[in-house]
């Protein structure tokens, strides 16, 4: 599946972490008819909670401290209709440049990959 990277001020790092962690479906405040209108809504099922995502802040990863970086990793029509709703609830949004990306996932990908050794090694 595709990934892409995205950073946004420190600022705004709180209505970014509300956003993903939001999942309309447990929401209990929603009644049955607004639950109904939510199913055919596709904008309204653009749900990061139920996506691969990391959050993490920039002095975490040895990047800019002022700064929040969001991994994702979906398919691309989420990745698309996800970016539009980025852009709209958060302010300071924006797709980070393809090197810094790059270097961003492939850091990840390290992390999973000795996480996934080290549990093997405690169940193997």
């Amino acid at each position: 599946m595709p990934q892409r990277v995205y950073s946004c001020s420190a600022g705004d790092s709180q209505a970014l972490k509300k956003l993903l962690e939001y999942d309309p479906y447990l929401d209990k405040s929603l009644n049955e008819e607004q639950l109904a209108k939510l199913k055919s809504d596709s904008d309204a099922n653009t749900i990061f909670a139920r996506q691969d995502y990391l959050l993490k802040d920039g002095i975490s990863i040895g990047l800019d401290r002022e700064k929040y970086y969001l991994y994702i990793n979906a398919n691309d029509e989420f990745l698309e209709r996800g970016e539009k709703k980025l852009k709209e609830k958060v302010g300071s949004i924006a797709r980070v440049e393809p090197e810094l990306e790059a270097e961003i996932i492939a850091g990840i990908e390290g992390e999973r990959s000795a996480s996934e050794r080290g549990i093997g090694s405690i169940f193997g």
